[in-house]
Formats: structure tokens, C-alpha cells, sequence
């Protein structure tokens, strides 16, 4: 069976490829090396496919279809915004294996909406970019926390779960590394925008590391919004990764405040007898 080797979380900010020059040199390149330590870590799992986890920052389907769950089981490429400098290009997919998360979540109450066609924006493609090897695969998932009506931290922590579940169900020998991506405090078109909360941060950080993600997936829109600004909803894509990996040790490989927020970090390896990194940054 397909076995889930490893996860990590990590940022998915824009402004690390489309605004490269604006952070401080020396933040930048801790940030550049701790992305580079997530691929390093995939290959060393020998992982071939990536599930990695985003949010529609409304580039994608605008306001006309806001899908709460949505799984690209096609053609895809990306990035979808121009502005990111690196250039549109396909992305391989693994199909037949998201085709199976699919069916194996309609069976268990997970109505999909299901992209056969799906132009990526920065939330998939910036890791994928930086962190996903040439080799692997991947298979998009998007999650509603970018906007309202927001996807609720419960369901996150359910559908983590099956996720790993259909993984394990699936009769091939694939090695799976699960990528949750975005950031941690950040205000997004508000009138603190800019501003960070490191306390938050650090106390989501010490969630990671506890695997609380019950404790991470109980915190209500409200005290994310008030505390972290709307941009942390995006910690519950942090959920849905760390939720498919019901045990692992966490490394934080890097936290760095720069552009507007940025801070990567290893969140998740394959179990408790063997300690892999992982990475996280918005």
C-alpha cells in the first residue's frame, strides 16, 4: 500500500518569488535555505508525490464559485498571476491517485468539488516552486480560508484524517509527503497590515511541535482574526496537514519576520521512531 512518508508546513507567501529583493539580504537567504532543506527532505523520503494543501486568494475562481474543498485531479499548471516572475508551466499531477482521494472521500461524506483542468495561484505554487522536487508529483487541494464563508477548523481536522486514511488505502507502493501551506500572523487588506504577532506564532508554533492539532483546529475565526489577523485562517491548512499525520516529530527549520511576514519551519515527519524535517512559512 501507498504509505505517507513525511509532511511539512511552510509559507506560501507571494512576495518570496514576486518581490525577492524587498526583504534584508540575510533574512532572504535563511529563508531561501530553509525552503531548500524541505526539498533536500523529500528526497531523502524518496517521496514521488506531494499533496500540498492552499487557498484560493480569490485569483482562481473570484466570487462566482467559492468551493469549501476542492481537489485538481487533472491537467494543471500555474502560477496563475502573472507578477510572480517565474514563469506559467505545467505541473505534473499524479491523476490516478487523485482520482482515488476523491472517491474514497465521496464515499466518507466529503463532497468535492473537483477541478479536471486547474490553473495553481501562489498558495500551491510557491512551494511547489521552491520545495518540491522536479520528480515528484503533486496533487492540489484548496481549502476555504482565504475568504468567507470560511471553512470550519473541525472539518479541516476530519478531512486530514481521511486523507491519510485514503493514502494508506491505496493499493500502490507511493511514497506521499503532505505539504500544508500559508502563514501564521498576518493581516491582509486590513488596517494592520504588517503587522506580526509573534506570540501567536510562537504558541502556533508550540502546537506544531505538541501535535495539538485538536487544540489548533478549536480555535474559532474570531480569535484568529482578533489576535492574528485574517490571513492565520491559513493555519488550517497547517490542520489538514498535520491531521493526515496522526504521528510524527516536528523540527522548526526557520522563523523570519521579512517582506510583510515570513517565517518557514519544519512541522512534520513520518512517525515518532523516525525523525524527518519538514517546513512551514506564509
Amino acid at each position: 500500500m501507498a504509505r505517507l512518508v513525511g509532511g511539512f508546513c511552510l509559507p506560501h507567501d507571494p512576495l518570496i518569488l514576486g518581490a525577492a529583493g524587498a526583504a534584508p539580504k540575510d533574512k532572504a537567504t535563511r529563508v531561501m535555505a530553509a525552503f531548500e532543506q524541505v526539498r533536500q527532505g523529500i528526497e531523502a523520503l524518496n517521496a514521488d508525490t506531494a499533496i500540498v494543501i492552499g487557498d484560493d486568494h480569490v485569483t482562481m475562481f473570484g466570487t462566482g464559485c467559492m468551493p469549501s474543498i476542492l481537489i485538481g485531479i487533472g491537467d494543471l499548471e500555474g502560477p496563475v498571476e502573472p507578477w510572480l516572475g517565474i514563469g506559467r508551466r505545467p505541473v505534473p499531477n499524479h491523476a490516478p491517485l487523485a482520482e482515488h482521494l476523491m472517491n474514497f472521500g465521496f464515499e466518507r461524506g466529503f463532497d468535492w468539488a473537483v477541478a479536471k483542468t486547474l490553473a495553481l495561484d501562489h498558495s500551491t505554487m510557491v512551494p511547489i516552486h521552491l520545495a518540491v522536487p522536479a520528480s515528484v508529483r503533486s496533487i492540489p487541494i484548496y481549502i476555504q480560508c482565504g475568504a468567507t464563508p470560511l471553512i470550519r477548523g473541525r472539518r479541516c481536522l476530519q478531512l486530514g484524517r481521511m486523507i491519510g486514511a485514503a493514502v494508506a488505502a491505496w493499493p500502490g507502493d507511493e511514497r506521499v509527503v503532505i505539504l500544508g501551506t500559508g502563514g501564521i500572523s498576518h493581516w491582509v487588506g486590513m488596517a494592520d497590515m504588517g503587522r506580526v504577532n509573534e506570540d501567536f506564532d510562537q504558541r502556533i508554533l508550540r502546537m506544531v511541535r505538541a501535535r495539538d492539532v485538536e487544540g489548533m483546529a478549536a480555535l474559532t475565526d474570531e480569535e484568529i482574526v482578533e489576535q492574528a489577523g485574517n490571513g492565520a485562517l491559513e493555519v488550517r491548512n497547517w490542520v489538514v496537514a498535520m491531521a493526515a499525520l496522526p504521528t510524527y516529530e516536528a523540527e522548526v527549520l526557520a522563523y523570519e519576520r521579512c517582506w510583510r511576514r515570513h517565517r518557514p519551519f519544519d512541522c512534520a515527519g513520518p512517525g515518532p521512531a523516525r525523525r524527518r524535517r519538514a517546513g512551514h512559512r506564509s
